[in-house]
């Protein structure tokens, strides 16, 4: 049961609905559907893939309500929560539709004795590999850049998402996109070894955890693929001083619990000055014992919603649990309820720096605070971090953030707003947070075929 493709309410643990797993001839069948569309699809003209890539855009934001009821069911978002993703999703899809013809555009080279250009052409088939967490803002900002590229698409979704990624299918069907050129499949994990094996597959784009991008990207490097990883983060979110701490620990507790804490660029370790830090910490307290249980489906305020699994719930739980027993200090939440993914809001404080515990991400809704005295230890500990994905700073000296920002180590760093969502920039990280990059025009990058063409005078 736990490895099915299944919409399993984290309410209450209740299996919903299940799915079967692709048979190996089907795998074989959609390698070739994909293959057949490729070659109509690579010689589409921009124009055509924008007419649809838009016209899905415009769907998108037409049923994101419809979506965020899908996503409360099969993985505890809010249904406000989701239809926002299911609408940024659509301005996301919008952005490649106009920008990819410019962007992709043949760029003329001088060159003594000839001409020459060097133009985007698609590579073929592409996997992407999508996590639960965002089930269908993570499909967009893959399919978006790829679809206009003309390359095809095979998805492989979360077993827990399995509505959302047929319901994306359906979106991309309806806008007008040929048979073929994306196609979900519920693979298993067996499958998704031979699909990246198989020649006429080109690339591999995942976002998951470390461990799954460890993994794929030896399968990739085996086949000789490339690949796009966009793993774990355990972002800095650093406080040198505040006039209004009340506010500081209320937007810094809003991020912490966005999808219940279940954010690769979330602010996992909150690193706050030692003249301010007792103070928000015992805001933070006061937020988190001010948020009661609610349901999903139904929002109300001050409320959490559950985790995206029981066994998702219970990783916390005994992250949190080895956490204390090193040290740490729960102050406040970290209950796990009998028989569904209810986790309360924790508030964990002096966490070890250095330890097992403190270099693991808390992928859930548990607020760690660090204390620090200087600037200059509060970059050290912000780079203290396998991880190098996002992170922000915040001061009332604008300039003296900017110089704290410069000298942190992250693929994406803000200053005075925990995150900025945008298509326009680039999303990625460095270290062990993955390399490539999506969103922005650099998505469009990435799997395309820069190939010159010279020809002699």
């Amino acid at each position: 049961m736990a490895n099915q493709y299944r919409v399993q309410n984290p309410v209450n643990n209740e299996v919903v609905e299940t799915f079967d797993y692709a048979t190996d001839q089907e795998i074989k069948d959609i390698l070739d559907r994909s293959e057949a569309a490729f070659k109509t699809w690579r010689h589409t003209s921009y124009e055509e893939r924008a007419a649809i890539v838009s016209k899905a855009a415009q769907l998108l934001k037409e049923r994101s309500e419809e979506l965020g009821k899908i996503m409360a069911q099969e993985m505890g978002k809010s249904v406000p929560e989701g239809a926002w993703e299911a609408d940024f999703s659509g301005d996301i899809m919008q952005f490649y539709a106009d920008h990819a013809a410019e962007h992709s555009a043949d760029q003329k080279v001088d060159v003594p004795g000839g001409k020459a250009v060097v133009r985007r052409l698609p590579l073929g088939t592409l996997l992407g590999i999508m996590p639960w967490n965002f089930p269908v803002y993570q499909v967009a900002r893959f399919a978006g850049p790829n679809l206009m590229n003309g390359n095809c698409i095979i998805l492989k979704h979360a077993e827990i998402t399995p509505k959302s990624a047929a319901a994306f299918e359906e979106i991309l069907k309806e806008a007008g996109l040929p048979d073929g050129v994306f196609i979900n499949v519920y693979a298993t994990h067996d499958q998704i070894a031979d699909i990246i094996a198989d020649p006429r597959v080109q690339g591999v784009s995942l976002t998951g955890s470390e461990r799954a991008g460890a993994k794929i990207a030896e399968t990739a490097g085996r086949n000789l693929k490339k690949v796009v990883l966009e793993l774990g983060g355990t972002d800095p979110y650093v406080i040198l001083d505040s006039a209004d701490i009340k506010t500081a620990a209320q937007d810094a507790w809003a991020k912490r619990v966005q999808n219940a804490g279940q954010v690769c660029t979330s602010n996992k370790r909150i690193i706050v000055m030692d003249d301010i830090y007792d103070e928000f910490v015992d805001e933070m307290v006061k937020i988190a014992e001010s948020f009661k249980k609610g349901d999903p489906s139904n929002p109300g305020e001050n409320e959490y919603y559950p985790m995206s699994s029981r066994q998702a719930a219970e990783l916390i739980d005994d992250q949190v649990k080895r956490a204390v027993a090193k040290g740490a200090n729960l102050r406040t939440g970290g209950v796990l309820e009998d028989n569904s993914a209810y986790y309360s809001p924790a508030v964990l404080t002096d966490l070890p720096v250095g330890s097992d515990e403190y270099y693991e991400e808390f992928f859930g809704p548990v607020a760690e605070i660090y204390k620090v005295s200087s600037e200059e230890e509060a970059v050290e500990l912000a780079n203290n971090s396998y991880q190098g994905l996002g992170g922000a700073v915040f001061s009332e000296d604008t300039e003296r953030a900017i110089k704290v920002a410069d000298q942190i180590d992250t693929g994406m760093i803000h200053v005075n707003l925990g995150q900025y969502f945008s298509a326009v920039l680039p999303f990625g990280g460095v270290k062990r947070s993955g390399f490539g990059r999506e969103l922005s025009v650099f998505a469009l990058d990435e799997f395309v075929n820069k190939q010159y063409l010279y020809v002699n005078d």
